[in-house]
C-alpha cells in the first residue's frame, strides 16, 4: 500500500511504526475470509481491509477520529485471525492498537459510553474491587434485561446478564508466595494469578499449582504481581496499560534475579499474547526495554510450557471425550495450537474439533460487554458448531472464552489445565459428571 506521511510525522515512532505496517498491506482481501466481524456483518469496513483503510486516511491526514473511525474499529474483536491468514505478513495487532490509542486521545465519546469505560478500567483489572462490583450486581441483574432495550445502557445490560450468581471465595494459591515443588525441583517458574480470572474461577490456578507441584516444579506467586494490562490496553488507555506492564516487569524482575526463573507461566491466553508483547509495549522506555524483553522471552502458556516437560503416565483414565475450543489469542495471538490438542490426547481425553475454530466466541476482553449484539451472534454461532461436535464437555484456555461460552450452552466449559490436573493426580472437576 503506497502510503504519503511527512518526514515530520515520521519522526513519532508510532506513527513511524504504523506507515510500515500499512505499506505491507497489497489489498489482497484474504483476511475477510477470516474476520468474524464481516463475515457476520458483510460490510467491508468491519474487515480488516476496511479497517486498514480508515486508519490509513486518519492517520496520513493527522486528523482526529471520527465516530465511523470510531464505529468500525470499536467492532473490531483484536482476535487477529487476519494476522493468521495474510499472506503479506502485515502486523494488524499493532496497527489497531495504535489507532485505538488516537481514538482514546482525539475523540470524545458519547457519556454513557465514557463512564461505562470508565468504569470497567478502574473495575476488572482489581480483584477485590471486581468481587465487590460482581456480589452488587446481584441486585441488579433483574433490570438487565431492561437496560439492554435502552440505547446507550445497553453494556451495562450486557455487563449484569454476564455476572455469575455465585462469586468463589479467593484461592490462597493468589496470595503472594512460594510453593514447593514434591520430590526434585525440576524447574522453578512464576504464575501470573492475574485479575478477573482469579476472581471468576480462582480454581484454575490452584489446579496448575498442583499440577506443576506433582511434575517437580517450584512455583512462586511474586508480590507486587497483577492484571497484565490487556484490558486497558484494548480500549486504548495506553499508559494504564503500561503502567501495569512496568508493576509486572519489576515484579517478575525480581525473582529473576533473586531465585531465577525458567519460565512465567500463564493461564490466560488473552493475558498471554500482552505480555509477550511486552517488549515491543515499552521498547521506547530506556529504563524497562530490556527487562520488558526479558520478560516476554520467558512468558509461556501453561499448555505451552508442560510441553516441554517429561510428563508420566496418566493416573486415571478419563474417557472424556472433549471438544477443545482454541482462544484466539491462543492461535492467532501466540500461535499456540498443537501443544493443547497433544497433551489432553496424551492425557487420555478424546478430543472433538469443532467447526468454524478460527473464529472467535465474540468473548475479546470487554467486547462482550460494549458490542453485546454483535458478541451475542458470534457465541450463537460458536455454540452451535461446539455443541454439533457431540463431546461431553468442553476445554478452553482462557477466562473470557469460558465465561463467554457457558453463557450459551448447558455443556461443562473449563480450563485445558484443569482436566490435565485430574488426569495426573488431582481432584475431578466438580463440573464433569461421571
Amino acid at each position: 500500500m503506497q502510503t504519503n506521511f511527512t518526514a515530520e510525522q515520521l519522526a513519532d515512532p508510532h506513527v513511524a511504526e504504523s506507515e510500515q505496517i500499512l505499506r505491507k498491506c497489497v489489498h489482497c482481501g484474504f483476511c475477510t475470509a477470516t474476520c468474524p466481524t464481516y463475515v457476520e456483518l458483510g460490510n467491508e469496513l468491519d474487515s480488516p481491509r476496511g479497517r486498514i483503510y480508515l486508519i490509513k486516511d486518519m492517520l496520513e491526514n493527522d486528523r482526529p477520529a471520527d465516530e465511523e473511525v470510531v464505529t468500525h474499529i470499536d467492532r473490531c474483536l483484536s482476535c487477529l485471525a487476519c494476522v493468521t491468514t495474510c499472506p503479506s505478513g502485515v502486523d494488524y495487532m499493532h496497527l489497531v492498537d495504535h489507532a485505538r490509542a488516537h481514538i482514546e486521545k482525539t475523540y470524545k465519546r458519547p457519556l454513557p459510553d465514557r463512564v461505562i469505560r470508565a468504569v470497567l478500567a478502574r473495575v476488572l483489572p482489581y480483584p477485590s474491587r471486581f468481587r465487590a462490583a460482581l456480589r452488587l450486581a446481584k441486585l441488579g441483574r433483574p433490570f438487565a434485561p431492561l437496560l439492554r432495550t435502552i440505547p446507550g445502557l445497553k453494556p451495562l445490560g450486557a455487563m449484569l446478564a454476564l455476572a455469575p450468581s455465585h462469586v468463589p471465595a479467593p484461592a490462597r494459591a493468589a496470595k503472594p508466595g512460594r510453593h514447593e515443588a514434591e520430590g526434585a525441583r525440576r524447574a522453578r517458574v512464576a504464575l501470573l494469578t492475574g485479575c478477573a480470572q482469579s476472581v471468576l474461577d480462582p480454581e484454575i490456578n490452584a489446579a496448575t499449582i498442583r499440577l506443576l507441584k506433582r511434575l517437580g516444579i517450584e512455583t512462586v506467586v511474586p508480590e507486587g504481581e497483577g492484571c497484565c494490562g490487556a484490558l486497558v490496553h484494548h480500549m486504548g488507555r495506553e499508559e494504564e496499560a503500561l503502567a501495569f506492564a512496568r508493576r509486572n516487569v519489576d515484579a517478575w524482575t525480581r525473582e529473576i534475579e533473586g531465585g531465577g526463573l525458567n519460565a512465567i507461566v500463564i493461564t490466560a491466553s488473552g493475558c498471554g499474547t500482552t505480555i509477550k508483547d511486552y517488549g515491543h509495549m515499552l521498547r521506547l522506555d530506556p529504563a524497562y526495554a530490556d527487562k520488558a524483553a526479558r520478560v516476554s522471552a520467558l512468558a509461556k502458556d501453561v499448555t505451552e510450557f508442560l510441553a516441554t516437560l517429561d510428563l508420566p503416565e496418566p493416573a486415571i483414565e478419563p474417557g472424556l471425550e472433549v471438544a477443545y475450543h482454541s482462544a484466539c489469542s491462543m492461535q492467532h495471538g501466540q500461535k499456540i495450537t498443537r501443544q493443547p490438542r497433544d497433551l489432553l490426547k496424551a492425557a487420555g481425553f478424546t478430543v472433538k474439533e469443532p467447526r468454524e475454530g478460527h473464529l472467535c466466541c465474540g468473548s475479546a476482553g470487554t467486547y462482550n460487554i460494549m458490542q453485546p449484539e454483535i458478541s451475542a451472534r458470534l457465541r450463537e454461532r460458536k455454540v452451535r458448531n461446539i455443541e454439533a461436535t457431540g463431546a461431553q464437555a468442553i476445554a478452553t484456555g482462557n477466562i473470557g472464552c469460558i465465561t463467554q461460552i457457558a453463557g450459551g450452552t448447558a455443556m461443562p466449559i473449563l480450563h485445558t489445565v484443569q482436566l490435565l490436573d485430574w488426569a495426573y493426580g488431582g481432584p475431578k472437576p466438580d463440573v464433569i459428571a461421571l
